[in-house]
């Protein structure tokens, strides 16, 4: 029985062929290449890591879960929708004193975290048991063995510099005018937001176009409809602000024939994020102008690269976190070639981080860092300090309503319900629209009587309309 040949036997054979076989061999298809030449450069890391790392394992991961507080501009909005942040930090170690990062939104379970010790970083490149954030862990210890990048691990270095957009949420026009003008300082181009019916979509632009350099755009995320619009008409009437960019998830998601017919009809793009049927069917269909991929895990992310990069169709990463997962995502992004729309990670909300590099936009594009693994430093006083921080919760508050003929609605909302704020319709009780004539106040918690009669009417009733006075 011939024995399996060597990692540097099989890179050497490869490399030997002609050209011609060669490329059939590492491309084939984009998907099937993309996939082969993965495979190839993580022989070659294994190579590199074997010899200065030998016998490498994973001996230990530190869980470290920590708030972080929200900029002060964007505070406000950011605590009503969700509350005080909370994240997990995980510290790798290695017998070799390689130290990799990696960060989630909830801690894996203490019997997931105990399956990589004792093991080798480049035993997990092809398992899915794990979500990107801890990925990134094992890959910054893979890349760091390999005294490469994470994405020569991934694939051939497509790009020095990846887009960017900074992200917020829905709220009254003039705080999304300020966000605008502190996202434009800080280097970002594009803004994405997830629409509200609490609010007027057109006063909202019109707004923010007041404020914005030229150039800014908005990326409007329609959370799959739920509203009575008449969804062409409305994107239409949208696409008439110059600041408006692109449209993500307008029509409910299985309706796949509808986006295809509102692309044809849309002059600005419309992106795909949840697609339950697959990336693979909405290609064929052509149904939209590029997709949005969650966080997932890497392997997952490089057949959906192989297949949007063999038909030509852009998409982008969307995977919330701190500098470590924007710092992943810049390293994927720079190693596919149909990643070329902007990516987001949220971390422009927050006020500190756990590492000391801090990767921020130069005319909405970040350079791609040629450190090895992630290139980052942790900053253990940092990662003590946010451990110790304890923010305060968000109580329940009530969305006062008036409408331009004087009717008044009040809403109960809370941070444990973060949906209900852009699909109001998630409860049952009514159904709004983007561009209603509507402007809303939220009151918080103030003692008086006047508040606490209405916030135990609404937990009686649900929702309240009163007609004007």
């Amino acid at each position: 029985m011939r024995s399996e040949p060597s990692t540097t036997n099989l890179c050497q054979l490869i490399e030997q062929l002609p050209v011609s076989r060669r490329k059939m061999l590492l491309r084939g298809s984009a998907a099937l290449g993309l996939l082969a030449t993965h495979r190839l450069n993580v022989l070659r890391a294994q190579d590199k890591a074997s010899a200065d790392h030998p016998k490498l394992k994973i001996t230990d991961v530190e869980v470290h879960n920590i708030q972080v507080p929200y900029q002060d501009w964007a505070a406000y909005e950011m605590n009503h929708f969700y509350g005080p942040s909370r994240r997990t930090i995980y510290v790798f170690h290695t017998n070799t004193g390689l130290i990799g990062l990696g960060e989630g939104e909830d801690p894996l379970p203490e019997s997931e975290i105990q399956r990589v010790i004792g093991t080798s970083p480049f035993h997990w490149l092809g398992d899915s048991t794990f979500g990107l954030g801890f990925q990134a862990g094992i890959f910054d210890l893979m890349g760091q063995a390999a005294g490469m990048p994470i994405h020569r691990l991934i694939g051939p270095k497509q790009r020095s510099w990846v887009s960017i957009a900074a992200w917020t949420i829905s709220t009254h026009p003039h705080r999304m005018a300020n966000t605008v003008k502190q996202l434009a300082s800080m280097g970002y181009t594009w803004m994405k937001y997830h629409l509200s019916p609490f609010e007027s979509v057109t006063d909202q632009i019109a707004a923010m176009q007041e404020v914005a350099p030229r150039g800014f755009k908005l990326h409007f995320d329609h959370t799959m409809a739920g509203t009575d619009d008449h969804v062409p008409e409305l994107i239409e009437k949208m696409s008439r602000f110059p600041i408006s960019g692109c449209f993500e998830d307008p029509l409910p998601t299985p309706d796949i024939m509808a986006h295809n017919e509102l692309r044809e009809k849309s002059r600005l793009p419309i992106l795909y994020h949840h697609a339950p049927l697959g990336a693979g069917h909405l290609t064929q269909f052509r149904a939209v102008d590029g997709f949005i991929m969650g966080s997932g895990t890497v392997g997952g992310h490089m057949h959906t690269a192989g297949l949007l990069q063999a038909m030509d169709i852009p998409f982008a990463m969307q995977c919330p976190g701190g500098m470590i997962l924007r710092a992943m995502a810049i390293q994927m992004h720079a190693a596919f070639k149909a990643a070329t729309q902007h990516f987001n990670t949220d971390t422009e909300t927050w006020k500190a981080d756990v590492v000391k590099e801090n990767l921020e936009p130069v005319n909405g594009y970040i350079r791609v860092s040629e450190k090895p693994g992630l290139g980052l430093t942790l900053d253990r006083e940092k990662l003590q300090e946010l451990k110790n921080l304890k923010l305060p919760e968000q109580p329940d508050w009530i969305i006062k309503s008036r409408f331009a003929n004087g009717t008044m609605m009040y809403n109960l909302a809370s941070t444990k319900n973060s949906f209900f704020m852009v699909r109001p319709d998630s409860r049952g009780e009514i159904v709004l629209g983007y561009d209603m004539p509507i402007k809303s106040e939220w009151w918080d918690p103030d003692g008086s009587a006047a508040f606490r009669d209405m916030k135990k009417r609404l937990e009686t009733e649900g929702l309240v309309l009163e007609r004007p006075h």
